[in-house]
């Protein structure tokens, strides 16, 4: 006897996808070569971990332009630009840093995210959070791309941060709906 379906189809990945689409990723990261191999030296890994900040402090940026344009938005988006704010700390210094509460308040950007010019922001909530959720999932999509070349410790860094940005691009997504 066939199973009825369910009341309600979801759009968009699954919690479970989400999370074994991380635990593949830190799967392949394990095999990656260690630091030990000679092949990625100390200035690739450097590179590579200066390209995810800076990635990270873009994204921040389009964060904070939107709130700047969209105050309205503060409580919805709030904890999703401390987490990649965490992200950046975190691809700046190694550590997992959490953003301070100044930061977390005050939605201030922080200095080298306000070097570059500030992102244009859509005029309508609807279409900001919507740009948001793009820049989230094409970053997830190039972090997630970049954890193949990278060596272990960075590669596991990647795919977490890139299964957050996902996380992120769905809230962003369904929270719209």
């Amino acid at each position: 006897m066939p199973y009825p379906p369910p009341p309600r189809a979801r759009s968009g990945p699954r919690r479970r996808s989400l999370f074994a689409s991380a635990a593949g990723a830190a799967l392949l990261a394990g095999c990656s070569a260690g630091p030990d191999s000679g092949a990625d030296g100390p200035s690739a890994v450097a590179r590579a971990r200066a390209r995810a900040a800076g990635d990270s402090r873009r994204l921040l940026a389009r964060y904070d332009a939107v709130l700047a344009a969209h105050p309205g938005l503060a409580r919805r988006l709030g904890p999703l630009r401390a987490q990649v704010a965490a992200h950046a700390a975190a691809f700046t210094d190694g550590t997992t840093a959490t953003p301070t509460a100044e930061t977390e308040t005050t939605g201030a950007a922080s200095a080298t995210a306000s070097a570059s010019p500030a992102p244009a922001v859509p005029a309508t909530e609807k279409d900001a959070v919507a740009a948001l959720a793009a820049a989230e999932r094409a970053l997830a999509d190039q972090r997630a791309r970049d954890l193949l070349e990278a060596p272990g410790e960075l590669a596991r860094l990647l795919a977490s941060v890139a299964a957050a940005g996902a996380g992120h691009a769905y809230l962003l997504t369904e929270g719209a709906r």
